[in-house]
């Protein structure tokens, strides 16, 4: 009997942690839940290469910055492989508009804008409107705001 007992114990101990091991592999290697996905889908390089907001495709995902993001295509896949900095919305894709005001507001990737090689998202068109009557002014202050949450101010 004691070593019917042992081997169950051996087994359950086997199964729970195999269950984990797998269960949180995921988490324990530095991927982001599958539920973390930038800029809600849409394809970051597109805003650049096509000039319009586009949704990517699962098939073409990449892990950067603790984000899933999701690409048009292998190009633009590549492409911000190669460089994602270059592509990735600043703030990290928070609103621009709500930055300027110290703090933080999910984007609606249809609302945009390109200035100077970066990309700025904001959270609606009233927002952007706001932000546009002074862009230079306000990515200054956005700019300092960011630091600020970011901890390098």
């Amino acid at each position: 009997m004691k070593s019917d007992k042992s081997i169950d114990w051996i087994l359950t101990g086997f199964s729970l942690a195999l269950l984990l091991s797998t269960g949180l592999n995921d988490i324990a290697v530095g991927k982001s839940p599958p539920d973390e996905i930038a800029i809600k889908g849409y394809d970051t390089v597109a805003y650049f290469k096509i000039g319009k907001a586009v949704q990517g495709n699962k098939l073409f995902s990449f892990q950067w910055y603790g984000m899933t993001w999701y690409f048009l295509n292998k190009e633009h896949k590549d492409l911000f492989a190669a460089s994602p900095e270059q592509y990735a919305p600043q703030y990290d894709g928070y609103c621009a508009w709500a930055m300027t005001e110290a703090r933080k507001a999910k984007t609606d990737p249809e609302v945009w804008k390109i200035v100077n090689g970066k990309l700025y998202l904001n959270c609606s068109w009233d927002a952007y409107k706001k932000w546009s009557r002074d862009i230079p002014g306000n990515i200054k202050k956005a700019d300092a705001n960011w630091l600020k949450f970011i901890g390098k101010n």
